[in-house]
Formats: C-alpha cells, structure tokens, sequence
C-alpha cells in the first residue's frame, strides 16, 4: 500500500491535509484504502479515455454549426490532475482549508477559459460577417483594378526612350540578378531565363515571366518589396558562375595571357587543358570567325563539361544579339604529350598550356610553333615554375623565358560620405569673419537640394573583399639558331 502510495504522492499530500483532527483518526485506514482503489481506478480509466478519444476523432463531423463548436469547446478543456479527481470525491467536511481555497481557484480559471473561448468564437463570427464583401463592393473592387492597369504606362511608351537596337530580355538568355546595399553586394546569381521558372532568393521571389520583355539594366521588385537589379551576363560573369570541372582561368589572368600571345583575329591558337572552358571561350572571341582555336583535355570529364558550357554561351549570345557565336573551337579528348599525329601539318600563332607539368608537352608542340611566338604557361604553383625552367635547361629547347608574372587585382571602395540620416556630408570651412557665404551653404543644403559640386567628402580605401593568389604566367618565346 505504501508503494502505491509512493507512486501518487498527490493523494498523500491529499491525505495527510485533509486527516488534521483526532476525530478522524478512526478512519484514517478506510481512508487509505480507498485512496488506493482510486489510484488503480486512474490509472486505467486513462487508457479508456485516450480510446474513447480516438474513436470520437474518427467519427464524421455533425452537419450542424453549433454542434461542431461545441465539440472544439469540449476538447480545449484542461483535465484534470490527479490531486483534483481525488478531491471531488471525497466528502466537503475532510477537506481542508487550502485544498478548499485551491478547488475554488481552479474552478474560476476554468470559467474564465471558457468565457474567453466563447468570446473568440464570437469574434470570428463577426470578422467573417465582416470580410464577406458585398456586390456592390466587388464592382467597387473591379473599377479600382481597372483603373490602376489603365495608369501603368504601356510597353510602347516604356520602350519610345529605348536607342534604336536594343532588345529586350526573352527567354533562354543568361542574366544577372543582383542586390546591394550599403555599398556592397548582398546577392549575386546567374540564371537562364525560362519559362515557369522563378528566381529564388533571401529577399523575395521573382517570376521569370515577369522579367522577360523588359530592357536589360532595370531593377524589378521581389515578392517582398526589394528591389533587384536585373541584367544580361557578360563572358567575364559567365566564366566566374558557369558550372565547373577544375578550377577556371580567371579573367584576369586570361587577358593578361591573350597580351603576351598578341592574339587577334584570324589566328590559329593550341590550347592545352580545356579544364571547364574558360580560356577556350575567352580564345574562340579573340581569334573571331577567320580564326581556329584547337582545345586539347586528357580526361574526359573535363573534356564534357568544357563542351557543355561553350555550347550554352553560344545559344545564350545568338538570343541577344540576333546573330551566331562563331563555332571555331576544336575540342579533342587527347594528351598532348602523344598528340604528334593530331597536330601533323598544322602551324600554330601562339600556344596557351594550363598543365601540371607543360615541360613534358613543349618537346612536342613547339616544332609547330612559328618562329618569334609566344607560349604563355598558366601555372598555379612556384614549384612548377621552378620545374618548368628546370625542364627547359635540360632539354635544350629553343625557347626563351621573357617574364614570369603574378597578377594581383585590388579592388578600391570609393563613395560619397554619409549621414547616419542617409544625407551627404559637407565639407565645412573654418569660421571667419564673413560668414555670409557659409550661411547661404547650409541654406541651400538645408532645403534639400544636391549639395555643389566639389562640397561632399569621399571616403576611400580598399575594399574589404580582395582576391588572393590564382596563379602564375609564364612567357615563353620561340627563337632559331
């Protein structure tokens, strides 16, 4: 008895309240016994509660209103504790003050429940009375509509301002969305436009339906009130967001190489590691419709997805400019170092190479190269260029190495001062005498004009976001003896 006692401590406390009097002492132990039969009668009337319950929430609803409120009112009540079963069924004259004072405080709480839940339902009743709109203020509704699409100006007095030739965005081309703010690039994406897609981001949803027909450079709001800034992707932002292999030829790096090899067009160029297309792509322009470019990859997972994405920016670029990429890019799943039969009775302006170790592949590709070019070698690490001299010295090759170059790229933040208010700065000059001139100043800033030319403060310095170390050019010129 003392155990099942132990387990409800709630019908102890209850006992050991109510027994304060020698009267009772009598029935202390038909007291205790029937706390115990209580406490077993609890403990299995909760799992025929909890299946009563569950055969009541399978039953179909009932057709009427009042009943179904009535059965949403009947499952919000609280139930009830142990301690307060056991003292709804014991007799008024055993319970104690406390335990009286604690029943009457809690029948109260539930009064109050039970009037809020009752003036909740009526005030959904009345807020559904309410939304429903009458005819008249759907008419209302459709002529306030209609009024407003009629204020939006058209799409020909949009595009009257447009300079002769410039074309709108249709699906299928490549954009850039971007989001600023605070002098700083928030959000960055490129993405094809298509049809029942939508761009997605932290700051809102765009439909893509509702970007194509604009011009390129305008800013579009999102589902939530940001505005985007919306444009066509350039061949540098494509090469910095299109899907990679191995790591790209930056753009930086890949300008500085079209240098050394004086690329123009109608050369035919050798490139070794097509890697993900970068620099095939950067090539295929430099050289035009006259010239070649011949793209060599050893593994064949480079050599497709460098495939892939020349392929997208030519489709990309004949949707907005109205005319084809030329296809002048030759790719081949091949190893240079064996490649002697594939470059047979071919003759080279400039060769680019982007491999581990080029000084096994010059003894083979420079017979091909016209006397007085130039090989740029894109190498990631020192070592390799120290590898690279050291394979030139060994083999005698007739190629001198010019320069060997590192490309850093400092990115600067220069903008106007401003105001935590959002307002320009001034520059203020020392008080004088004559203060007539600085009078008229913050007379003029004060009414909200743009302050005069030369009169706002800049802040400048460089950016806090600078690209570190990407790799190092090497150029290798060809000579004769």
């Amino acid at each position: 008895m003392e155990k099942m006692l132990l387990r409800f401590p709630c019908v102890h406390r209850l006992v050991s309240d109510c027994i304060w009097t020698p009267a009772h002492n009598k029935q202390r132990v038909l007291l205790l016994r029937k706390s115990c039969r209580i406490a077993q009668r609890f403990s299995t009337a909760s799992g025929r509660c909890s299946s009563k319950e569950g055969q009541n929430s399978d039953a179909p609803p009932p057709d009427s209103e009042l009943a179904s409120r009535r059965s949403l009112l009947s499952r919000r009540r609280r139930q009830l504790s142990p301690l307060e079963r056991i003292s709804s069924l014991l007799p008024q004259e055993v319970l104690s003050t406390e335990v009286e004072q604690l029943r009457e405080q809690i029948q109260q709480q539930q009064h109050d429940g039970d009037t809020n839940i009752h003036r909740k339902a009526f005030e959904q009743e009345q807020r559904e009375a309410e939304t429903v709109p009458k005819q008249e203020d759907l008419e209302t509704y459709e002529a306030a509509d209609a009024a407003e699409v009629a204020n939006i100006p058209s799409h020909t007095e949009e595009t009257a301002d447009r300079p002769p030739g410039a074309r709108l965005l249709t699906f299928g081309e490549l954009l850039i969305a971007e989001y600023r703010k605070n002098r700083r690039v928030e959000f960055r994406k490129m993405f094809q436009l298509q049809a029942g897609s939508r761009l997605q981001s932290s700051w809102g949803v765009i439909l893509h339906e509702d970007i194509a027909g604009h011009p390129a450079g305008c800013f579009l709001k999102t589902s939530r009130g940001v505005s985007i800034f919306i444009r066509r992707a350039s061949l540098e932002d494509y090469v910095l967001y299109m899907k990679r292999g191995p790591a790209i030829a930056y753009p930086k790096d890949a300008a500085n190489m079209l240098m050394m090899m004086d690329v123009t067009e109608g050369d035919c160029v050798l490139e070794s590691g097509s890697g993900s297309g970068a620099m095939s792509l950067f090539l295929s322009r430099a050289v035009g419709s006259k010239g070649t470019v011949v793209s060599l990859e050893v593994r064949k997972d480079h050599h497709k997805r460098a495939v892939l994405n020349y392929e997208r920016w030519r489709k990309s670029w004949s949707l907005h400019r109205g005319e084809q990429w030329p296809d002048n890019v030759e790719f081949y799943n091949a190893d240079l170092c064996t490649a002697s039969p594939l470059l047979s009775g071919r003759a080279f302006n400039a060769i680019a190479l982007d491999m581990i170790r080029p000084h096994l592949a010059l003894p083979t590709v420079l017979p091909h190269l016209y006397p007085g070019a130039v090989c740029a070698v894109y190498l990631a690490n020192i070592t390799q260029v120290i590898d690279l001299l050291e394979g030139l010295r060994c083999c005698g090759l007739p190629v001198l190495c010019e320069r060997i170059t590192e490309m850093p790229v400092r990115d600067w933040l220069v903008a106007p001062a401003l105001q935590k208010d959002g307002q320009f700065h001034t520059r203020q000059a020392p008080p004088t005498e004559e203060d007539e001139t600085h009078t008229a100043e913050e007379d003029s800033a004060n009414d909200g004009s743009s302050p005069a030319f030369g009169s706002v403060p800049y802040i400048a310095r460089p950016h806090p976001e600078q690209m570190s170390h990407t790799a190092f050019l090497v150029k290798l010129r060809k000579y004769t003896h």
